[in-house]
């Protein structure tokens, strides 16, 4: 069931992890594998690492600022920069789970490989990624469930792109098929821009392989969610609803992007439409990929668009935790992470074991110099210490890396996410502009209306 709210609040986002269970003592704290080296998976290491369960966390690869725990963490091990299979390092370091950040990993097997060594290993099985991995199973699955999501249509070759898209009186959505990064979906304004998107996609000359298979789907009215669950193929708990913001520039203009920034919780998500979204998409899911003989363990994260009248339609399926939504959501989160994800992977998940903290946080995405098209690396980053003595901020790290004198640099087009916790939204969005006023690079661009759709004065 959806997490619980309580009053509890920080302006320390990690300072809220203890859990009030009592446990017998284990036999020594977790080591903790996350794979992936973006702002996601630094922000689940420190959350793993703030987790009374944990005693170690590697990061592989890792970036800048995995290298290091922060100071109120110093009396526990944070490590990254190993570039080896996760397997061999799991194997060597003898660690007790492994949490996998990427969809590509776990839409390629890497969880597979790792139980299959006896390895313990939090996301789904490669048959299980699909509903990621091919947006075309997962509309035909979500017609097999009765999980409400638009009408659509799969197309395999450019024969019949004029046709199909002219059925659409709206100009349909289109959608390359495989994983593209969060950047495979075109928000057509018109039949012609649609045409020519599906016809770039199914060329592959935009996507490659990815967009050999276009989905054209019809044009969902009312706001985007992203709803993320924590599965163990029968139970699941719902967190914090966040809403990301994926467009490069202020108002919603421009190019898309992986994103550019997100908030939790987001007020368009009231207990109500949370139920219904369980009930309706969530619950129904697990059931169908059980029976498939796909059972789902790992994070379900549910696009969803809420119509004005509050119902809830399937968007897409990813089968990880979102980024920048995990930078958020971590802040927002009470209970031991490592014990409820290592549960959830043994399939004996206790949905009591995360709870929400009752504040709110946001994350402002700072981007390189030619983002999202070309973006610049080895720009000098300046600031990092001023931007995390503001309270509540904690910056995580994505595209960064040291050069040889030390620096932290970019190295990637997403470099910085400027995350704050507050009491209240109001709070948290000043936190994290103020940080993230403080962070200097050649280049730098960030949007300056994250949370916007909540309704705040940006």
């Amino acid at each position: 069931m959806p997490v619980s709210t309580s009053s509890s609040s920080s302006p320390s986002p990690l300072s809220r992890s203890r859990s009030p269970l009592q446990r017998l003592p284990l036999p020594r704290l977790r080591k903790v594998l996350v794979v992936g080296s973006g702002g996601r998976e630094h922000a689940l290491a420190l959350r793993l690492l703030a987790c009374p369960s944990v005693g170690e966390v590697i990061v592989a690869p890792g970036n800048a600022g995995t290298l290091a725990p922060p100071a109120e963490l110093a009396h526990k091990r944070l490590s990254g920069g190993a570039r080896e299979a996760p397997l061999l390092i799991a194997k060597r370091e003898n660690v007790d789970l492994v949490v996998v950040g990427p969809e590509g990993p776990l839409c390629d097997g890497l969880v597979d490989s790792l139980t299959r060594e006896g390895v313990r290993a939090y996301g789904p099985s490669r048959l299980a990624a699909e509903l990621e991995a091919s947006k075309a199973f997962m509309k035909a699955f979500a017609a097999r469930h009765d999980i409400p999501t638009a009408r659509h249509v799969v197309l395999r070759s450019t024969d019949a792109v004029k046709e199909q898209v002219g059925r659409f009186a709206v100009p349909p959505v289109v959608k390359a098929d495989g994983l593209c990064a969060g950047k495979g979906v075109t928000v057509a304004q018109t039949h012609e821009e649609a045409v020519m998107a599906a016809h770039e996609m199914l060329s592959g000359e935009r996507f490659g392989g990815a967009g050999t298979t276009v989905i054209l789907e019809e044009r969902l009215v009312g706001a985007e969610a992203s709803v993320h669950a924590v599965c163990d193929g029968e139970r699941f708990v719902i967190l914090p609803a966040a809403q990301d913001h994926k467009r490069i520039f202020d108002g919603d203009l421009g190019p898309n992007t992986g994103g550019m920034g997100a908030y939790a919780p987001a007020p368009i998500v009231t207990p109500e439409v949370l139920d219904l979204l369980a009930r309706q998409v969530i619950e129904p899911t697990l059931r169908g990929m059980a029976a498939e003989g796909r059972s789902f363990r790992g994070t379900l994260f549910a696009g969803v668009m809420v119509s004005p009248d509050h119902q809830v339609r399937l968007i897409e399926f990813n089968v990880r935790f979102g980024d920048p939504e995990t930078q958020v959501l971590m802040a927002t989160l009470d209970g031991d992470l490592a014990e409820a994800l290592d549960a959830a992977a043994q399939g004996k998940l206790d949905p009591a074991e995360l709870r929400a903290s009752g504040g709110h946080a946001l994350c402002v995405v700072l981007a390189a110099a030619g983002y999202p098209e070309a973006p610049r690396t080895g720009d000098v980053i300046r600031g990092l210490e001023a931007a995390g003595e503001v309270p509540g901020v904690r910056v995580h790290h994505a595209g960064t890396a040291l050069d040889s004198s030390g620096n932290v640099v970019t190295a990637g087009g997403r470099v910085l996410g400027v995350t704050a916790y507050g009491d209240t939204l109001e709070q948290a969005h000043a936190r994290a502009y103020e940080a993230a006023g403080k962070i200097e690079f050649s280049g730098m661009q960030y949007r300056h209306d994250i949370a916007h759709r909540a309704g705040l004065a940006v």
